[in-house]
């Protein structure tokens, strides 16, 4: 207790030094140092809300000293101290009412519109992902995409990096259970990795990582038009599109170069499989396909087997 009414002397006798005084200018920059350093001590004594206070703290000392570089560092901080308060929190299943989580939030956008300002786009998309990561890790996935989406969009001058990001938003709807949501992701993502991939590629022809990510979309629209099994009325002509790839006029051929022959047939046989309903020839198919596939993907192949043997009970 001793230590802690210490901490809050030190603080406000930092905080006093602020005030302006008759012809005396206040150091703000020996202020914004002590803050920095009053933060580092609160860190390594594991009090991270405490310290996220002093570097939010150090960060208005900057902004009065015109720092935005200073300053933006040390709203970084302190957003990354506050989440780590609301970690500790759900961790120890303590009852809250996630403060340190809203304050995380608002700093982190804080600093993102710092970096935009800048023209550091990449550094504030660093920081979108940062924050959808955690809010992720703590089963919000319904906050991260916000921000996984607004990641891509800082990210549109590096095309791989804002596909990775819509992987992401594709991923967390998957989670919420919107496959829909998730479908029109995936097709957003393949048409602009066919657009952005094509361009300067010899006869417009993917390579590389285009090639990857084109293949991860590909795979997971199959596995979510098997799963959600919209009628040909409902049915979108892209997506309608897709299946004719896989129908049973195609056993012989491989339209989708993009794609291992082998994968390209195991899906086509899934296609063919659930547009019989035959939940048993599925469940066969699902250990030989399991390898392919990421554990996303492996739990929308679940998804569907469960669903089709729903069906025949």
């Amino acid at each position: 207790m001793d230590r802690e009414f210490d901490v809050l002397g030190q603080y406000r006798t930092i905080t006093s030094k602020l005030k302006r005084r008759f012809l005396k200018k206040p150091n703000v920059s020996e202020s914004s140092s002590q803050f920095g350093a009053l933060a580092k001590e609160l860190k390594r004594q594991d009090c991270p809300q405490y310290a996220g206070f002093c570097s939010l703290a150090k960060a208005r000392c900057e902004n009065t000293l015109s720092n935005a570089t200073g300053e933006v560092e040390a709203l970084t901080e302190a957003a990354r101290l506050f989440l780590e308060a609301e970690k500790n929190c759900v961790e120890l299943k303590c009852p809250a009412f996630e403060e340190h989580l809203t304050e995380a939030i608002h700093l982190y956008n804080q600093a993102i519109k710092i970096h935009c300002a800048q023209g550091n786009s990449a550094l504030g998309a660093c920081l979108c992902l940062e924050i959808g990561d955690a809010l992720r890790y703590m089963n919000r996935p319904h906050e991260a995409m916000v921000h996984y989406q607004h990641a891509a969009e800082l990210q549109h001058q590096n095309p791989i990096d804002a596909l990775q990001s819509m992987t992401l938003v594709a991923s967390c709807k998957i989670d919420t259970g919107d496959f829909d949501g998730a479908l029109s992701v995936l097709t957003e993502m393949a048409y602009f990795a066919e657009e952005r991939g094509s361009v300067s590629q010899p006869h417009g022809k993917l390579q590389g990582p285009y090639q990857e990510i084109l293949a991860h979309c590909e795979i997971g629209r199959v596995l979510l038009l098997m799963l959600l099994q919209p009628t040909p009325q409902r049915i979108r002509p892209q997506h309608a599109q897709i299946l004719e790839k896989y129908s049973e006029g195609n056993v012989t051929g491989h339209p989708v170069e993009f794609m291992n022959k082998d994968l390209f047939l195991l899906l086509q046989s899934v296609v063919m499989v659930c547009q019989e309903g035959d939940a048993c020839a599925l469940q066969d198919l699902e250990k030989d396909l399991w390898t392919y596939l990421n554990p996303e993907q492996q739990h929308l192949l679940h998804l569907i087997t469960l669903k089709m043997s729903n069906k025949e009970h």
